[in-house]
């Protein structure tokens, strides 16, 4: 069953699915029909996502267990909705002792049934990195001992984690000796080493760069079976109506395992009283640019970062670009060129975080090498050097498959990676380079079964590689306008014209009609209207420059020995994520917003890597740092910077809201099933998580819902608006089609306009865009009539307004049934 719109829920021990289920009947007269649940399976104690499962069998007990999840899904069923999963087929959390099958295998090796389900290389013990110190060290320290409970021996770190014991090991006695702990503990299946090993010594596939996450061997038909039991199950008795896959890149074949998986729900029978099929299917995927998602994996479309990519390029103003790299490079002293910052972050992070799966995936390039005599002349370090080379430059996350089995978009990607990979190639040693690529092409020379090896451990290393340099790493460092930065972004694109937009859309239409359109998720650096408040800086920045370099002289005094890069970051992020109603008074209000800068600042300092770092923290410039945040947040010390900012964002207000309505307009209009992330119904100006998990006043949104005017809440009315109209036309936004409409006058590029028609229903949109020119500084979103002069819309029926200003004089969006 496809959603007509879907509403995401975080579930945690602090929003269980009895308070969704109170949830409900808001959620009815809002107009979703879905909610989409992130991951219910059981996770680690206390998680606050989701993502960590320890038992993917069972439904989660802290959230209420399955009892509470059938009551959540009558409620439902009740008013015609229904549910939406997240499933987490790559990794499982593998923290602690609640991981059952995690510690079978370290209890039994080999022998555990479960010890194909994890992609553990068996060559040596199971590596664990998880002490503080060297074993001998910790050995000496007392931090380990031997420990009995129900008759069976265990070790314990620190008081804290617990490792099981083999079989033989079980007779003995408690002992905290450490000579008798390092004797038993040679024996085991697993080496307790300290948490510096991990990224050189890893024999086991971790969640990026995450030790507490380990990978799933999901391509086993027996792992594919035991994990997907419960979504199955629930799928069976009409429980749900579908599943997000997370993270799909990571699995060894997505498209196989995509395949498999729609191949089964489509083959569930399901009860007669349930919504119709077939399910819903969609995945967590990061396309990069121009990446098409191939239409023969069997899935309904993507998350939907694509589609907030897409929205949020558009709402920038590209006049803006030249003049925003001027200002960062000046400030900064870091080049306004993101490829430059990407790739030094590549360097460092292969070089690095990535060792021990590097030096892995390179073993397996030299076993097939001597496979053959062909290629039994290159070297490990030829190799090794060809293999990194590709990863600093590889275009995208991931390649698909090799030989027949590769979609065509494979191809191209290498063709790409070659050409970006010349530079970097030593002297003589660019046939090495096309014998990789050839093998990831599946053309290559030497044994297949080593040749399939090697290219999953490439595959799966190109991944994370992506993943983080370019959002956990370059993203933290390049600071242009952060607007542009945020998960699933091309941050070598300022802005996307609304051609470009016309055409994603059209082949949205064609391709992935019930993909899912996302402005904010729980994995997004900013809030939705955050970007769309920063966006407005690009239509102004020569405003923008003056303001900043009065806000750095302002500020000197407070920071002292803080990177001006660092400065400016924060600059954007005080005036992106200013609370709506913050008066500069309000000294608890402000110290509020100041913890939260905070945390969202030690985490961005930590991830860039260049000052701090999450292993080896730089406590003196995080405390220079939070002491200019606290100091500009106080009226006391940064009066004049206050008010200076308070007028500002008075300034910006009317085309940030103009910018907030376009984007939520676009996504409840074009094709796609657009979802609304939890509580951004109303203005979203959240930081990177935690800070976007924060709990929701639903009792507000509620209140505003229900009230006649929902003064101040111009943002819900209009999603509300839209749903109502999605639920009285299904068919024209589910089938419908999109055919742009073309604009002429002086005002053509600040529209865009398009058509959707099914049968004889027809949608017409008007959208305003970047008109800050017209609309800074004045109370309304919306520009004057007379500014549009005569721009008008072409090829409409007769009868049907056409004149922009006429159309567009009241609110920045137009929304209308037309004949």
């Amino acid at each position: 069953m496809t959603p007509r719109a879907t509403y995401r829920f975080q579930f945690h021990r602090d929003f269980t699915f009895a308070d969704a289920e109170a949830l409900v009947p808001y959620l009815d007269r809002l107009g979703v029909s879905h909610v989409y649940a992130s991951p219910i399976t059981t996770a680690r104690s206390g998680s606050t996502h989701g993502y960590d499962v320890v038992d993917p069998t069972t439904i989660n007990p802290e959230l209420g267990g399955e009892e509470a999840f059938r009551s959540l899904v009558k409620a439902l069923r009740a008013r015609d909705m229904g549910v939406i999963i997240d499933i987490v087929p790559n990794h499982m959390g593998v923290a602690g002792s609640e991981n059952g099958w995690w510690m079978d295998v370290l209890a039994h090796g080999q022998g555990s049934a479960y010890a194909r389900f994890f992609d553990i290389d068996w060559l040596e013990p199971v590596l664990l990195p998880v002490l503080g110190t060297p074993l001998s060290e910790a050995l000496d320290q007392g931090a380990l001992t031997i420990e009995v409970e129900d008759g069976k021996r265990f070790v314990t770190a620190y008081g804290e984690h617990r490792f099981p014991l083999r079989d033989e090991d079980q007779a003995g006695s408690a002992t905290t000796d450490p000579q008798e702990i390092r004797a038993v503990l040679e024996r085991q299946h697993y080496r307790l080493a300290s948490w510096r090993t991990a990224n050189d010594a890893l024999n086991w596939r971790r969640f990026f760069t995450v030790s507490e996450l380990a990978g799933l061997r999901i391509e086993d038909p027996e792992v594919f079976e035991a994990v997907h039991a419960l979504p199955l199950r629930l799928y069976a008795e009409g429980l749900i109506d579908g599943v997000r896959v997370d993270h799909v890149d990571g699995l060894t074949d997505p498209a196989g395992y995509c395949r498999t998986l729609r191949a089964r729900l489509d083959a569930t029978p399901r009860p007669a009283d349930a919504p119709p099929g077939p399910a819903y299917l969609v995945i967590e995927k990061i396309l990069g640019a121009g990446e098409p998602l191939s239409d023969d994996w069997g899935v309904d479309g993507t998350s939907g970062y694509d589609f907030m990519e897409e929205v949020a390029a558009l709402l920038h103003a590209p006049e803006g670009e030249a003049p925003l790299d001027r200002l960062w490079e000046e400030i900064s002293g870091r080049p306004a060129d993101f490829e430059a910052e990407e790739l030094e972050a590549r360097r460092h992070m292969l070089a690095w975080a990535f060792e021990g799966q590097l030096t892995r995936c390179v073993q397996a390039f030299t076993a097939l090498a001597a496979s053959t005599p062909e290629t039994e002349g290159l070297t490990r370090g030829m190799l090794r050097r060809a293999i990194e080379r590709l990863l600093w430059v590889f275009p995208v996350y991931r390649t698909y498959g090799t030989g027949d089995a590769a979609p065509e978009g494979d191809a191209e990607i290498r063709e790409i990676a070659r050409s970006r990979v010349a530079a970097h190639v030593p002297p003589g040693e660019e046939a090495v380079v096309d014998r990789v690529l050839e093998w990831l092409a599946g053309t290559g020379p030497g044994d297949t079964e080593l040749a399939a090896e090697a290219v999953r451990r490439f595959q799966q290393l190109s991944a994370p590689i992506a993943a983080k340099a370019v959002e956990d790493t370059a993203f933290y460092r390049f600071g242009r306008l952060l607007s542009r930065n945020d998960v699933g972004f091309d941050a070598t694109r300022f802005s996307a014209s609304i051609a470009e937009f016309h055409a994603d859309a059209v082949g949205r239409a064609e391709r992935f009609p019930r993909g899912m359109l996302a402005t904010a998720t729980h994995d997004h650096k900013r809030g939705e209207d955050m970007r769309a408040r920063l966006a407005v800086l690009s239509e102004l920045p020569d405003t923008w420059r003056e303001t900043v370099l009065r806000w750095h002289a302002l500020a000197a005094p407070h920071a002292d020995g803080v990177d001006p890069g660092d400065v400016y970051m924060l600059f954007q992020t005080l005036f992106g994520a200013w609370p709506d109603g913050l008066a500069i008074d309000d000294a608890d209000g402000l110290v509020a917003f100041a913890d939260r800068v905070v945390a969202w600042q030690q985490k961005a300092l930590r991830e860039a890597k260049l000052r701090s770092s999450w292993e080896a923290p730089n406590e003196a410039y995080e405390g220079a740092a939070e002491g200019l945040v606290r100091a500009l947040l106080d009226p006391g010390k940064s009066g004049d910077f206050l008010a200076d900012l308070q007028a500002f964002l008075a300034r910006t207000a009317a085309p940030a809201r103009a910018n907030s309505l376009a984007q939520v307009a676009l996504r409840y209009t074009v094709p796609g099933v657009p979802d609304c992330y939890q509580g951004t119904e109303l203005p979203d100006y959240s930081l990177v998580d935690p800070d976007n998990r924060r709990p929701v006043d639903y009792g507000l949104r509620a209140q505003l819902l229900a009230g006649s005017t929902r003064q101040g809440a111009e943002k819900l009315a209009l999603i509300a608006r839209l749903l109502g109209l999605r639920r009285q036309h299904p068919a024209l936004f589910a089938s419908g089609d999109y055919r742009p409409v073309d604009v002429r006058g002086p005002q053509a590029d600040h529209v865009l306009a398009f058509t959707r028609t099914a049968g004889e229903e027809r949608l017409l949109a008007v959208v305003a865009l970047r008109t800050a020119e017209a609309t800074a500084g004045t109370e309304t979103p919306a520009p004057a009539r007379d500014w549009w002069a005569d721009t008008v819309l072409d090829g409409l029926p007769e009868g049907v307004e056409t004149r922009v200003g006429a159309l567009l004089c009241d609110e920045p969006t137009a929304i209308l049934i037309i004949p």
